[in-house]
């Protein structure tokens, strides 16, 4: 027998390391005395036990192209019983079955007559009345897991025909949900965890048949080559068509696309055979936000050097794949009653089933050679037995005993398969794509910012040499026009004087004897006169010299003026070094700054979603937890958390001060620090006492951004979770700003933060009545329509805390009449959801209701509802 650890069904947000894996041999029922092993009273049993070992970090790899060593991981079983139909129930009705379950032991037990049978164990042991979702969680979700953690996965269904292998993977389950199949839940789970921003999901949908690989998504590519990597041995189809997913119902699109072009049959062991092996190939390519610590560290050590060099280090991704096989069903030709042409689907089916048996018998004993190339369907499975890739293998069985040969071989390959040891690798390589895109953005930004700093200073420089030539001109145009006043002023005085003397020589003419008496007077006049005018000459020359000088000193000015404008050039020049200087400088303390924020929001989503007391942001309980049990380690051993280091470098103010930044991302960053930083009870005080909680309220609302919003109001719910920071918040309208994000908002994420800050403020006493007056309760009930599981189990927390308040006021006795829930419409939303599938719900309902039905006055009502 074989037997190995039981996965249990976690949420997609809980890792599950690699389990103890059990293998044993098999035994027989103590009647035959041939000597087989029997088991003993006690349940014992000759057990080897091998330890597949934890599977490596999330983060480990550190940017290489794969994983250097991988981690051993055995082939995971089990075995599901189809319930009988019509024809058996007819034809057997007088026969026992041929297999009897224990499922509690992971037993099977296949009866070879009435008082001998054989007894197998499995990993896991599904009966007939397993639902869709119990075989999914126990067959698949590991594998799903491990993908989306970075490792390959394979799922795989072998079985005879008939058995329900399309049944149990490919149900599409339109018309009822619940029978949804491992297809469709695996992509559910894989597009509900991925980041769309910067994960991609995208799937190829083969299927093999008579040894020819077609493409079901493009029935033209009917005959796809397999291409082997010569150096690491992978096996692609580069020829399949390959789409992108982006959400369920495109998938859903592409599956039925597919399923209408599979081939199928009617045979006498089923009405709709498949004729060939389907092949589903899901890609996942994931961005990893890690290696702060070791980048922190290294800027420290090398400085500003250090930190242009992180930001030019190109992104890591994690490419894994899922493969999901339908194996066409095994069969006899004298049952199935195939024929023509059928009967050739049926050798090539049975061929390669059987090339896949001698491959995992290969594995199973170890041996040297194992025969991959016989078979198409053995080089595509390569990966998925003995290759590097997790892998589950669920084998349908029927319970009649018509077929106990089928069944048996059937259970003999799966015991087989157990033996079978994989290596688990984690592939990561670098995205130097994303990176060179990135570069290739800043790159062009700063082209036109030169551009545009060139463009300035050309004008500047054009403007100031325009101003200085308009100066010199305009000093030059004064210079001529002074020059010819001065000797239009002095040409009419030297007129004036010849005038003056003509005159005087006529009267001398007319007047000789006076001019001879007065000669001597008269000469020493004109004497005197010709002195004057010669001064006056010198005079006028000296002025022309002195507006010469001016001009050679304006001209001296010009070329001062042209060296200022060549020191102001150079200082242009300096000025935007310096400029460069100082955004190179904001840059890196943006990344910085980017830096700690996403690693703050890695801590924030690596960890389990949990329904804390109030905390908002999943995890955080457990995170404070573990900070606390590890706090002396870290003071002695490792440096402090990155956000902590924020707070305590920056300060308080800085980064309250960075919530009015013009900037959306740095608002985006720094409102995500302050929630976080609000997660911790020792900082929420401080908080509140330097304005962070008014700043949050004005964000929320003035801020249009979702992003800003929602990260605001879940710091608001963190800070909710004091009583003292209770009545602040309502004392500033919070409960109103509140309410209109609420009315606002449509984003499941947004509506959850808001709710759950609600809810924290639903439990205390004091304040319900005001909560109920500010439209506390109603905003409460009106996110109902959101339908999301988050947003509806804060709803119900909040509301379980209002009735909680209500019923032990009623108790002491503060309070009579009926309950404000009541009065507001809660109680039909409250009786309609006491059975909602999700726990959460359901047990803060479950709460509620206790707390109302307390009391007599409403356990009539609640009797009316019923």
């Amino acid at each position: 027998m074989a037997s190995g650890a039981r996965n249990g069904g976690g949420g997609l947000g809980s890792r599950t390391t690699a389990k103890m894996d059990r293998q044993q041999g098999s035994t027989a029922t103590p009647k035959a005395p041939a000597g087989k092993p029997r088991l003993s009273a006690a349940g014992g049993g000759a057990y080897r036990r091998t330890s597949s070992g934890p599977l490596p970090a999330a983060g480990a790899g550190g940017g290489r192209n794969s994983s250097e060593s991988g981690v051993s991981s055995r082939v995971r079983v089990a075995v599901r019983l189809r319930p009988r139909n019509a024809e058996e129930q007819a034809a057997d009705a007088d026969f026992a079955d041929c297999v009897e379950l224990q499922p509690e032991l992971k037993r099977l037990k296949l009866r070879k007559n009435n008082w001998e049978s054989d007894t197998f164990e499995f990993d896991e042991v599904l009966t007939e009345f397993s639902s869709q979702k119990r075989v999914y969680e126990v067959v698949a979700k590991p594998v799903v897991e491990s993908v989306l953690e970075g490792y390959n996965g394979t799922v795989m269904a072998y079985g005879q025909t008939g058995t329900g292998k399309t049944f149990t993977l490919g149900r599409l389950g339109d018309e009822d949900t619940a029978a949804r199949g491992i297809m469709v839940r695996a992509m559910e789970d894989i597009l509900a965890d991925i980041t769309p921003e910067t994960d991609t999901v995208s799937l190829s949908y083969l299927q093999l048949y008579m040894e020819m690989i077609q493409d079901l998504l493009d029935p033209v590519n009917d005959n796809i080559a397999i291409v082997e990597d010569p150096r690491t041995g992978d096996v692609s189809l580069p020829g399949a068509t390959v789409v992108e997913v982006r959400d369920q119902k495109s998938f859903m699109d592409l599956l039925r696309i597919g399923e209408a072009h599979r081939v199928a049959a009617n045979t006498k062991l089923n009405t709709e055979s498949s004729r060939s092996h389907a092949i589903l190939m899901v890609n996942v390519r994931r961005a990893v936000k890690g290696r702060s610590e070791m980048n922190v560290s290294m800027s420290a050590e090398n400085g500003h050097s250090s930190s242009m060099m992180d930001s030019l280090r190109p992104p890591i991704v994690r490419k894994s794949k899922l493969v999901v096989v339908d194996l066409a069903g095994s069969e006899r030709i004298d049952k199935s009653g195939s024929e023509g042409h059928t009967l050739e689907e049926a050798k090539s089916i049975n061929l390669s089933l059987s090339s896949l048996g001698k491959c995992i018998n290969a594995l199973a004993e170890s041996s040297a050679h194992v025969p991959v190339r016989d078979s198409k369907l053995t080089r595509l499975l390569k990966d998925s037995f003995g290759g590097t890739a997790r892998t589950s293998l669920v084998v349908t069985i029927g319970p009649s005993p018509r077929h106990r040969g089928e069944t048996t071989s059937t259970i003999m390959f799966g015991q087989r398969a157990m033996k079978v040891q994989n290596m688990v690798k984690l592939k990561e390589e670098f995205d130097y794509k994303s990176l060179c895109r990135r570069l290739d953005i800043e790159l062009d930004k700063l082209i036109a910012e030169n551009e545009r700093q060139r463009k300035y200073f050309d004008d500047e420089i054009e403007r100031i040499t325009a101003e200085a030539q308009y100066r010199v001109a305009e000093a030059e145009k004064e210079c001529k026009v002074s020059l010819e006043n001065e000797k239009m002023k002095y040409h009419q005085e030297y007129l004036d004087s010849i005038k003056i003397l003509e005159e005087k020589w006529k009267v001398h003419q007319q007047s000789p004897k006076k001019q001879i008496k007065e000669e001597s007077t008269s000469n020493g006049d004109v004497q005197d006169l010709l002195q004057n005018e010669k001064m006056l000459r010198q005079s006028a020359e000296d002025e022309s010299n002195d507006l010469k000088n001016q001009l050679s000193h304006w001209k001296k000015m010009e070329a001062t003026a042209t060296a200022e404008v060549v020191r102001l050039r150079r200082m242009l020049d300096t000025e935007a070094s310096q400029k460069d200087k100082l955004e190179e400088e904001i840059a890196v303390l943006k990344s910085q700054l980017m830096q700690l924020s996403l690693d703050a929001d890695e801590t924030r989503m690596s960890l389990d979603t949990g329904d804390g007391p109030g905390k908002i942001f999943p995890g955080l309980d457990s995170l404070m937890s573990h900070s606390r049990n590890s706090q002396p380690r870290e003071q002695s051993n490792g440096p402090k958390a990155p956000v902590a280091k924020l707070f305590e470098q920056v300060g308080l103010q800085k980064i309250l001060s960075l919530l009015e930044s013009e900037e959306p991302d740095v608002r985006v960053h720094a409102v995500k620090v302050v929630a976080n930083l609000a997660a911790e009870e020792a900082n929420q005080e401080k908080i509140v006492e330097a304005g962070g909680l008014t700043s949050l309220l004005m964000l929320l609302r003035s801020s249009e951004d979702e992003t800003i919003r929602r990260v605001a109001a879940g710091a608001i719910a963190n800070l909710a979770m004091n009583e003292t920071n209770q009545d602040l918040i309502m004392a500033q309208g919070g409960v109103t700003l509140l309410s209109m994000t609420a009315s606002d908002a449509e984003d499941p994420q947004t509506l959850r933060m808001v709710a759950g800050a609600i809810a924290n403020l639903c439990g205390n006493d004091k304040l319900q009545t005001r909560l109920r007056g500010e439209g506390g309760i109603k905003a409460l009930l009106g996110m109902v329509k959101c339908g999301h599981p988050d947003v509806l189990a804060q709803i119900a927390r909040g509301i379980a805390n209002f009735a909680k308040c209500e019923s032990r006021a009623a108790t002491q006795g503060n309070k009579v009449g009926r309950s404000l829930l009541v009065d507001d419409g809660a109680l039909p939303w409250i009786v309609k959801n006491a059975n909602n599938e999700a726990a959460p719900i359901r047990r803060h309902i479950e709460l509620a209701l206790c707390h109302l039905a307390q009391h007599g006055y409403y356990s009539f009502s609640l009797t009316q509802l019923k």
